[in-house]
């Protein structure tokens, strides 16, 4: 089957609020792909849409090339986790996992397979209503992984997970990428979506707003800019506005310039016998690049489960 995830032109509406306009982009097999938006931008709805949740009113979503609900063993083609607390509190782990093998004829042993890759072995026998977030987070990956799917969706897959668990679904993720499986990640933690994704898709109101590779989307958010540190801080400022640089402090010690390449800065202090430790080009984090994409993108108003 093939790993991938399509939406094309999908629209979606709940009464008279359009949750998902016109939105099209593709889950390559091979890469963790970042889905990214504020509140209400259409995410959850996407997901929803692609896992047959809920029917466009225009549009398609494939997964493998196929509508979901025309695979025929769904849980051996595409494994998500939308809701952690989707799961019966009464119900042990393990009883909860083996009963969704038995629905898709799936052996025993890949019950205690998935229990030990997401650490829940010793838990297994534990019922769900005691778990932590972070345990039930764990519990709902391993039952995506059940099917040992070529495709796997995860929304907010570190809720609740303490560093150490943070470190493991990283990890995860980047190797499920590099067995060649189609990864897609919704999270509004840009920090480790920086760590983990090599594409991001990027919506607000419902529309794509990006759809580019992490590296261009930092590169074009860093720009032309130059970081600098200097212990004459209000020299260097007046010195390379005069040189007709952009200046603006940032700490103590530190400027950041436009308009000027670092040669040029370090040249203009240098004939102004200016002090300096440093002259560097600065890098956005992918936080400020998704900042300032976003900027304009407000929240529809609609309720989360439809966002």
């Amino acid at each position: 089957m093939d790993a991938s995830i399509e939406v094309r032109q999908l629209r979606k509406t709940y009464g008279p609020t359009v949750a998902v306009e016109g939105l099209s982009f593709t889950v390559a097999a091979g890469q963790v792909t970042g889905f990214v938006g504020p509140n209400g931008a259409g995410k959850s709805t996407t997901m929803r849409v692609i896992l047959g949740l809920d029917a466009p009113d225009a549009g398609s979503a494939l997964v493998g090339g196929r509508p979901y609900r025309t695979l025929p063993t769904p849980l051996c083609a595409v494994g998500a986790l939308l809701d952690a607390g989707a799961v019966h509190p009464g119900r042990r782990a393990r009883d909860h996992l083996l009963w969704l093998a038995h629905y898709a004829g799936l052996p025993t042993r890949r019950v205690d397979e998935v229990l030990e890759l997401v650490g829940l072995a010793g838990a297994a026998r534990r019922r769900a209503g005691g778990f932590s977030l972070g345990m039930r987070q764990r519990l709902g990956i391993a039952a995506a992984l059940l099917g040992d799917p070529p495709v796997l969706m995860f929304d907010e897959p570190v809720n609740g997970l303490d560093p150490e668990g943070i470190v493991w679904i990283r990890g995860l993720l980047r190797g499920f990428a590099e067995q060649g499986r189609a990864v897609l990640v919704s999270s509004h933690l840009m920090g480790e979506l920086e760590g983990t994704a090599d594409h991001l898709v990027v919506i607000g109101r419902g529309r794509l707003i990006a759809d580019t590779t992490v590296r261009d989307l930092v590169a074009a958010a860093s720009g032309d800019r130059v970081v600098l540190r200097t212990a004459d801080r209000s020299g260097a400022m007046s010195v390379l506005a005069n040189a007709g640089a952009t200046v603006a402090a940032t700490d103590r010690d530190s400027l950041t310039v436009s308009g000027l390449p670092a040669e040029r800065v370090v040249a203009v202090l240098t004939e102004r016998g200016l002090p300096f430790s440093e002259v560097s080009a600065h890098r956005a984090t992918l936080e400020e690049a998704y900042m300032e994409l976003t900027r304009d993108a407000v929240e529809f108003g609609a309720p989360e489960v439809h966002s």
